[in-house]
Protein backbone atom coordinates (compact mmCIF):
# COMPACT_ATOMS: atom_id res chain seq x y z
CA UNK A 1 0.00 0.00 0.00
CA UNK A 2 1.52 3.29 -1.16
CA UNK A 3 1.67 5.85 1.74
CA UNK A 4 0.28 9.32 1.38
CA UNK A 5 2.76 12.17 0.96
CA UNK A 6 2.99 14.37 4.34
CA UNK A 7 2.94 17.69 1.83
CA UNK A 8 -0.21 16.34 0.35
CA UNK A 9 -1.66 15.51 4.46
CA UNK A 10 -0.31 19.24 5.36
CA UNK A 11 -2.03 20.83 2.89
CA UNK A 12 -5.08 19.01 3.57
CA UNK A 13 -5.31 19.96 7.27
CA UNK A 14 -4.19 23.55 6.02
CA UNK A 15 -7.10 23.70 4.14
CA UNK A 16 -9.63 22.39 6.83
CA UNK A 17 -7.88 25.15 9.19
CA UNK A 18 -8.44 27.68 6.18
CA UNK A 19 -11.87 26.73 6.04
CA UNK A 20 -12.24 27.34 10.06
CA UNK A 21 -10.50 30.20 9.55
CA UNK A 22 -12.94 31.68 7.02
CA UNK A 23 -16.06 30.87 8.80
CA UNK A 24 -14.99 32.70 12.15
CA UNK A 25 -14.10 35.97 10.33
CA UNK A 26 -17.55 35.44 9.09
CA UNK A 27 -18.88 35.24 11.77
CA UNK A 28 -16.75 38.34 13.33
CA UNK A 29 -17.94 40.61 10.55
CA UNK A 30 -15.14 40.07 8.19
CA UNK A 31 -17.30 38.23 5.77
CA UNK A 32 -15.39 40.72 3.02
CA UNK A 33 -11.55 38.98 3.26
CA UNK A 34 -11.42 36.93 0.61
CA UNK A 35 -9.95 33.22 0.70
CA UNK A 36 -6.46 33.97 -0.38
CA UNK A 37 -6.20 37.38 1.30
CA UNK A 38 -6.37 36.16 4.89
CA UNK A 39 -2.76 35.10 4.10
CA UNK A 40 -1.64 38.36 4.51
CA UNK A 41 -2.64 39.10 8.14
CA UNK A 42 -0.16 36.84 10.48
CA UNK A 43 2.76 38.89 8.37
CA UNK A 44 2.11 42.26 9.15
CA UNK A 45 4.66 43.46 11.73
CA UNK A 46 3.31 46.97 13.86
CA UNK A 47 5.81 49.08 12.05
CA UNK A 48 4.94 47.48 8.64
CA UNK A 49 6.44 45.71 5.89
CA UNK A 50 7.19 46.03 2.00
CA UNK A 51 5.26 44.01 -0.70
CA UNK A 52 8.11 42.02 -1.40
CA UNK A 53 8.79 41.44 2.39
CA UNK A 54 5.61 40.03 2.99
CA UNK A 55 5.14 37.69 -0.03
CA UNK A 56 8.60 36.42 0.97
CA UNK A 57 7.28 35.71 4.45
CA UNK A 58 3.66 34.17 2.99
CA UNK A 59 5.53 31.68 0.71
CA UNK A 60 3.47 33.56 -2.41
CA UNK A 61 4.93 35.34 -5.58
CA UNK A 62 5.08 39.07 -4.88
CA UNK A 63 2.52 39.52 -7.85
CA UNK A 64 0.13 37.58 -6.39
CA UNK A 65 0.60 39.44 -2.99
CA UNK A 66 0.36 42.54 -4.27
CA UNK A 67 -3.38 41.73 -5.35
CA UNK A 68 -4.03 40.57 -2.03
CA UNK A 69 -2.75 44.12 -0.20
CA UNK A 70 -4.93 45.95 -3.14
CA UNK A 71 -8.08 43.93 -2.41
CA UNK A 72 -7.59 44.60 1.49
CA UNK A 73 -6.51 48.26 1.25
CA UNK A 74 -9.51 49.08 -0.96
CA UNK A 75 -11.65 46.79 1.84
CA UNK A 76 -10.03 49.32 4.73
CA UNK A 77 -7.48 46.19 6.50
CA UNK A 78 -4.83 47.88 4.72
CA UNK A 79 -3.24 51.34 3.82
CA UNK A 80 0.11 52.00 2.40
CA UNK A 81 2.95 54.43 4.12
CA UNK A 82 6.01 55.84 2.55
CA UNK A 83 9.34 53.38 3.49
CA UNK A 84 11.24 56.06 5.88
CA UNK A 85 14.86 53.61 4.77
CA UNK A 86 13.83 53.67 1.20
CA UNK A 87 11.92 56.14 -0.84
CA UNK A 88 11.31 54.17 -3.24
CA UNK A 89 9.42 51.59 -1.60
CA UNK A 90 5.85 51.85 0.51
CA UNK A 91 4.87 50.11 3.69
CA UNK A 92 2.05 48.11 3.66
CA UNK A 93 0.92 48.60 7.49
CA UNK A 94 -3.11 47.47 9.49
CA UNK A 95 -5.67 49.36 9.88
CA UNK A 96 -7.78 49.57 13.20
CA UNK A 97 -10.24 47.41 11.31
CA UNK A 98 -6.99 44.91 9.85
CA UNK A 99 -5.68 44.99 13.40
CA UNK A 100 -9.28 43.09 14.75
CA UNK A 101 -8.85 40.70 12.26
CA UNK A 102 -6.11 39.33 14.05
CA UNK A 103 -7.01 38.13 17.42
CA UNK A 104 -10.52 37.15 15.86
CA UNK A 105 -7.93 34.62 13.47
CA UNK A 106 -6.20 33.71 16.69
CA UNK A 107 -8.92 32.70 18.42
CA UNK A 108 -10.62 30.73 16.14
CA UNK A 109 -7.09 29.11 15.53
CA UNK A 110 -7.04 28.45 19.19
CA UNK A 111 -10.38 26.67 18.96
CA UNK A 112 -9.60 24.22 15.42
CA UNK A 113 -6.60 23.54 17.38
CA UNK A 114 -8.24 22.70 20.68
CA UNK A 115 -10.73 20.56 18.48
CA UNK A 116 -8.08 18.85 16.95
CA UNK A 117 -5.98 18.01 19.95
CA UNK A 118 -10.00 16.65 21.29
CA UNK A 119 -9.62 14.23 17.98
CA UNK A 120 -6.29 12.68 18.84
CA UNK A 121 -5.33 13.17 22.26
CA UNK A 122 -3.24 16.52 23.81
CA UNK A 123 0.13 14.32 23.72
CA UNK A 124 -0.01 13.12 20.62
CA UNK A 125 -0.99 16.73 19.22
CA UNK A 126 1.82 18.47 20.99
CA UNK A 127 4.39 15.68 19.44
CA UNK A 128 3.02 16.56 16.35
CA UNK A 129 4.02 20.22 16.72
CA UNK A 130 7.40 19.80 18.49
CA UNK A 131 8.29 17.23 15.36
CA UNK A 132 7.08 19.96 13.04
CA UNK A 133 8.82 22.86 14.91
CA UNK A 134 11.42 20.60 15.17
CA UNK A 135 12.07 20.18 11.41
CA UNK A 136 11.40 23.43 10.41
CA UNK A 137 14.10 24.92 12.91
CA UNK A 138 16.46 22.05 11.12
CA UNK A 139 15.15 23.36 7.53
CA UNK A 140 15.84 27.21 8.63
CA UNK A 141 19.48 26.50 9.88
CA UNK A 142 20.49 24.48 7.12
CA UNK A 143 18.64 25.48 3.79
CA UNK A 144 19.65 28.80 2.14
CA UNK A 145 17.24 31.16 2.45
CA UNK A 146 14.79 29.57 5.04
CA UNK A 147 14.97 31.03 8.04
CA UNK A 148 13.68 34.42 6.27
CA UNK A 149 10.68 32.55 4.82
CA UNK A 150 10.41 31.10 8.04
CA UNK A 151 9.14 34.40 10.30
CA UNK A 152 5.70 35.36 10.98
CA UNK A 153 4.82 38.41 13.82
CA UNK A 154 3.33 35.57 16.39
CA UNK A 155 5.97 33.34 16.58
CA UNK A 156 9.18 35.18 15.14
CA UNK A 157 12.01 33.40 13.48
CA UNK A 158 11.51 29.59 13.95
CA UNK A 159 15.56 29.25 13.35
Amino acid sequence: MRRSRLSLLLRLLHREYTVGIEAALAEAGFGDIRSGDAKVFPFVPPEGITVRDLALRAGVRKQTMAQSVDQLERSGYLERRPNPSDGRSRLIVLTDRGRAVQPAAAGAGDRIERRWADLTSPEDFEALRTLLLGLLTRIGETAPGAAERLTSIDEGRLA
